[in-house]
């Protein structure tokens, strides 16, 4: 059996956490052992990582903010993704390396090449299998957040010219290698979405399984 990593990407609001839960069921219907993780906060370091970094309400340059995703990073897949993945579990990702490529690399306009740079050496060239990213106009995920925001998040209270360079970023990234990504449009109703990555997958989860 052969691991295989699964990352869902997009703007905030578009429905990520909704859609790694149906994949996960989805998963595990099938005999998969399946792992969850999220960045950040997907080890004990990464916790605390998340709250630096999205919560804390001082002012952060960013390169700071950067060098924190990278460092949660480095710590997520070293003691979580990849031991899963060599037991040939599916590992499931709510966020990684191209979050920080279209947020910081494009949105904080630190340069995509010098983001992707850092977070390869920081995951030792780890590379999704498949990244899903869930497009949703940046508008309509700020009213999908005003109404279950509880708290205050750095990268969600930015302005929305920062959010067009995000969303931007992530489909440059997808035309550009489309082997790996796959865009689905997020203001479709979530079981159509769910269905349109299960068509993608479904030949090469049981492949896996094998």
């Amino acid at each position: 059996m052969t691991g295989f990593f699964i990352t869902l990407e997009g703007g905030d609001g578009s429905g990520k956490s909704t859609q790694a839960r149906l994949l996960a069921e989805w998963c595990e219907n099938r005999g998969r052992e399946v792992v969850f993780s999220r960045e950040p906060g997907g080890t004990e370091l990464g916790v605390k990582l998340r709250e630096l970094v999205l919560h804390s309400t001082g002012y952060m340059t960013p390169r700071t903010e950067a060098l924190l995703y990278a460092a949660d990073r480095a710590q997520n897949i070293a003691t979580v993704v990849r031991p899963a993945l060599e037991r040939g579990a599916v590992v499931i990702q709510d966020r990684y390396i191209d979050s920080s490529v279209a947020y910081q690399g494009a949105g904080r306009v630190l340069g995509a090449d010098e983001i992707r740079a850092l977070s390869m050496w920081a995951t030792e060239n780890l590379v999704p299998d498949l990244t899903i990213v869930l497009d949703l106009d940046p508008e309509a995920g700020r009213t999908r957040l005003d109404a279950s925001r509880t708290r205050f998040d750095r990268l969600e209270s930015e302005k929305n010219e920062f959010h067009e360079r995000v969303r931007a970023a992530y489909l440059h990234m997808a035309a550009e290698d489309p082997q790996r990504f796959i865009v689905i449009d997020a203001a479709l109703p979530p079981a159509d979405i769910h269905a349109a990555i299960i068509a993608r997958i479904v030949d090469i989860v049981e492949a896996t399984a094998r």
